[in-house]
């Protein structure tokens, strides 16, 4: 039964406007899960309802109502004498005030269904029975010990994306029940294989509580990706253990946190893949969550007919041209860092968090601007998504410092260099000019420039979640997603990929063979080249998806991780961590900024002859050979990097960079099949080396 409190006549209360969500009150002391009672401060920002009920459940009890009798600003607040840790809740128009059951109704149907309660916004859990989602009081004690945030400088940095649940769900050295969870990424046999490969930090794909969207689950799918977030400050429960989610909302939340501390404790930071820029409530006809209930006019993006403004592809887009919708995301990120010891994070399709009143995107715009003041999230790591889909959404290097981008001028550069080109050489045509990937490699300066930034603000990647695996860019040209269920009609069009002569599996010894030094040729690209490198995981396994470029509705071998240790996926995994420890003993004596003004000073360009690139060179298609010589901080040469992307083997003069003696190269790596067998030859300045067709080859002064 329900037993209402008091009705919506009830006078006002000492309740506070802040902070939202639920909170001990202001004369209470508390904050620990053994805070005895459960009296509690209620706040929700609900501008659209002129009276909000709260609607709870204590543990073990009965659902109870209460109006929230203050309002302030748009915020509606009461005390709550009976809310303890555990109890679920919701919100509610007053004026939906009716009987409740025993047990809250379950909502009907996908589409515009409206279930019985809205979300709590600054929900720290969620409950989800019968189809019907509550939001749930959690506590915030957690015994951390001695951690804290790492605060690996960027320069040291390599960021490895991974999805909670693919990374573990095969592996076969951790438990059944530990396999696709927190506990499981957290599993000794998953972090050894993080840090013998040597990467420093885990950027997670979201983890905020998201809900499938309709079109998903009438196909029988989900939303794997986890890109529909539906609750900012809730950790999703289908990622914790069975035993976790079936004690509840804290022990979810625990469990995410014993995650995180097992990862630092190994020197891994945490990174989340954060989705503030659209919900999972969708176009204006989809499910009401809980923004829509609440106030959608304010937190939704609207034109002058009420219509969503969508910039991001999902039907809604947040309007962060209002302070609220800002102080939303802020306080989610700050609890975040301060609750979770998160080290930083990526935020997804960036420019909708930074579209002004004119929709148009402002490097000063106050979400940045208060980021940047924030005393909290001022330290961690920012890496934008530098894109929308809407008018002006392209913005890669424009983002303030503070901040660093993907890069997809880099996937772009190095995927046409090694692919695209090499298919139209085999093909009996002409590649590019070095000019491109050059660029890339030495971290896209002129794109930095104008924001005030160096080449360490380029996040390189070659893959990421979205689109082909490292192992598909070599393998396939054409995107296969039929089981999508969209006909093939979703995922990018534009892969810059070559299957060397034959689509999808093989056993031609000769197709495998170039498939797997072009692996090794985009891989080491990524590790060698400045600024920040990002590896997706399963890249270092030579991870198949069969082709499916948009796998973001595929929870199943598609896309977990496959830990057979097939001949093909050690040998590229043995690559990959000798490119990851040349690249901290490469560029160990590298400056920790690059300032554009001084590249002379750390950046030095000989074609094969050894001489300065000229102009004519650089945009030469016939000339697709070049060396990169890099200094340190003190002026002494730190290394050479000789890339040959013809289909010849060609004989190359190492230079001298005008140094008064001749320096001495040792030839720590090659992509080519000839690696161990000319691995540690030693070559003069001013004598000839042979760089083997389609290789790049490092060598040490």
């Amino acid at each position: 039964m329900v037993m209402p409190l008091f009705d919506t006549a009830s006078t006002m209360d000492a309740s506070s406007a802040v902070p939202l969500g639920v909170s001990a009150p202001r004369a209470d002391s508390g904050g620990t899960r053994h805070h005895a009672g459960g009296r509690a401060n209620v706040a929700c920002f609900a501008p659209a309802v002129s009276s909000l009920d709260i609607v709870f459940c204590p543990p073990g009890g009965e659902w109870r109502v209460q109006t929230l009798p203050n309002i302030t600003k748009g915020v509606h607040h009461g005390i709550v004498e009976a809310l303890p840790y555990g109890s679920r809740y919701g919100f509610r128009p007053s004026s939906d005030n009716q009987p409740l059951p025993p047990a809250l109704p379950t909502a009907n149907g996908n589409g515009a269904a409206r279930q019985p309660l809205l979300l709590d916004p600054y929900g720290r859990g969620v409950d989800q029975r019968d189809g019907v989602l509550t939001s749930v009081r959690t506590a915030t004690d957690f015994d951390w010990e001695t951690d804290e945030l790492l605060h690996l400088p960027w320069r040291n940095t390599i960021v490895y994306e991974a999805h909670v649940r693919g990374q573990s769900m095969l592996h076969p050295d951790v438990p059944e029940e530990l396999r696709g969870t927190y506990a499981g990424l957290a599993h000794p046999a998953v972090v050894e294989h993080l840090t013998s490969l040597g990467i420093t930090s885990v950027q997670l794909l979201p983890v905020h509580f998201h809900v499938d969207e309709p079109h998903l689950q009438d196909l029988g799918l989900s939303n794997y990706w986890g890109y529909n977030t539906a609750a900012f400050f809730a950790p999703h429960p289908g990622y914790a253990t069975r035993a976790s989610q079936e004690a509840g909302a804290q022990a979810v939340q625990d469990e995410f946190k014993a995650m995180v501390k097992a990862l630092h404790a190994a020197g891994l930071e945490v990174i989340l893949d954060v989705v503030y820029n659209h919900t999972a409530e969708g176009r204006a006809d989809g499910p009401v969550l809980s923004f829509k209930g609440l106030g959608e006019d304010t937190y939704y993006r609207v034109d002058g007919h009420g219509k969503y403004i969508d910039t991001t592809g999902c039907g809604n887009s947040l309007n962060f041209a209002d302070p609220r919708v800002v102080e939303l995301a802020t306080d989610s990120l700050r609890y975040w860092v301060d609750e979770f010891h998160i080290d930083g994070f990526r935020f997804d399709l960036a420019v909708t968090l930074c579209r002004n009143d004119a929709n148009e995107f402002d490097p000063r715009h106050p979400f940045l601007t208060a980021v940047a003041a924030d005393p909290v999230l001022s330290e961690v790591k920012l890496i934008a998504e530098p894109w929308d889909i809407g008018y002006g959404g392209w913005q890669t290097g424009q983002f303030p410092p503070g901040w660093v981008d993907w890069n997809d001028h880099f996937r772009d550069a190095v995927r046409t260099f090694w692919l695209a080109d090499r298919a139209a050489i085999d093909a009996g045509g002409q590649g590019g000019t070095m000019a491109r990937f050059a660029d890339a490699l030495s971290g896209s300066a002129g794109l930095f420039q104008a924001s005030g930034r160096s080449r360490l603000a380029s996040v390189n990647f070659v893959t990421a979640h979205d689109g082909f695996t490292m192992n598909d860019l070599v393998s396939y040209d054409r995107k296969h997603n039929e089981d999508n269920g969209e006909e093939n009609r979703d995922g990018h069009g534009d892969n810059r990929s070559y299957n060397h002569g034959v689509e999808g599996p093989t056993e031609s010894g000769a197709i495998l063979a170039g498939r797997a030094q072009s692996r090794r040729n985009l891989m080491a690209s990524l590790m060698v080249s400045l600024g920040v490198p990002m590896i997706t995981a399963g890249d270092e396994l030579a991870r198949t998806q069969q082709g499916n470029n948009n796998a973001y509705c595929q929870d199943n071998h598609i896309t977990w991780l496959d830990w057979t240790l097939t001949a093909e996926a050690h040998e590229m995994l043995r690559s990959t961590k000798r490119y990851i420890r040349l690249r901290k003993e490469f560029l160990a004596a590298q400056p920790h900024d690059f300032p554009v003004r001084d590249e002379q000073s750390y950046l030095y360009w000989f074609d094969q002859d050894g001489q300065p690139m000229s102009a004519d060179r650089w945009n030469d298609p016939q000339h697709r050979v070049m060396q990169l010589l890099l200094g340190d901080d003190g002026g002494d040469l730190a290394g050479l990097v000789v890339v040959n992307g013809s289909a010849r083997d060609v004989q190359v003069t190492l230079p001298d960079a005008g140094r008064p003696a001749p320096s001495l190269f040792e030839l720590r790596l090659t992509t080519s099949p000839r690696h161990k067998e000319r691995q540690g030859i030693q070559v003069a300045s001013g004598e000839t080396d042979t760089a083997e067709a389609n290789s790049i080859s490092i060598y040490r002064t």
